[in-house]
């Protein structure tokens, strides 16, 4: 390739800018550096995985996605129901794309005082007639992860409304949970 300089000035140069290089890595963790290029390099391939006629859904093609916060909930476990409202102490926010679901659910006191609580969780979901099914692959409480949740969701107007028996046997856990959202408007 013709670079208008001499192969020794190509040179020369190389080695400056590989020595400016070289001189700035050993000033920084190694490892980070790979670690941080390997995971942009798998994270850019990813992007470039979808053949050109498979287009990622649109918001109207899944109606569900978006960010949406809980207004409200009722667990009935065992005979007793529990109602809650969303108050003015505590956040829970749910966010769907095309393939994917996650929740966060902590106090707005920072972590302070005597209603500190922090739940975060996610994972794949599937979405067919209605049908709502999480697969639970990450969450703070561990011994929820694997567990497949299927819900019923409704949607009208800004509002989604999910119903569904949450069952983790290992722990004794056998609930009916519905939960309201109001979607999160940019």
């Amino acid at each position: 390739m013709a670079t208008g300089y001499s192969a020794t000035e190509e040179a020369s140069c190389r080695q400056n800018i590989q020595c400016s290089v070289l001189g700035f890595i050993g000033k920084i963790d190694k490892v980070r550096i790979l670690t941080s290029a390997a995971l942009a390099l798998l994270l850019g391939s990813l992007g470039s995985c979808t053949s050109e006629t498979e287009k990622a859904p649109k918001a109207h093609d899944i109606p569900i996605m978006g960010t949406w916060r809980l207004i409200g909930s009722m667990v009935i476990e065992k005979g007793d129901t529990v109602s809650a409202v969303s108050n003015k102490t505590e956040s829970f926010v749910k966010i769907i794309n095309d393939s994917h679901f996650a929740f966060l659910h902590h106090d707005i006191s920072k972590g302070k005082g005597s209603t500190a609580v922090f739940a975060a969780g996610g994972g794949r979901y599937t979405l067919k007639d209605g049908k709502y099914t999480e697969h639970l692959e990450y969450c703070s409480a561990r011994n929820w992860e694997g567990n497949d949740f299927v819900f019923t969701v409704t949607l009208k107007n800004d509002t989604l409304t999910q119903s569904g028996v949450e069952k983790v046997a290992s722990i004794g856990v056998d609930r009916v949970n519905i939960e309201r959202y109001v979607r999160v408007k940019p």
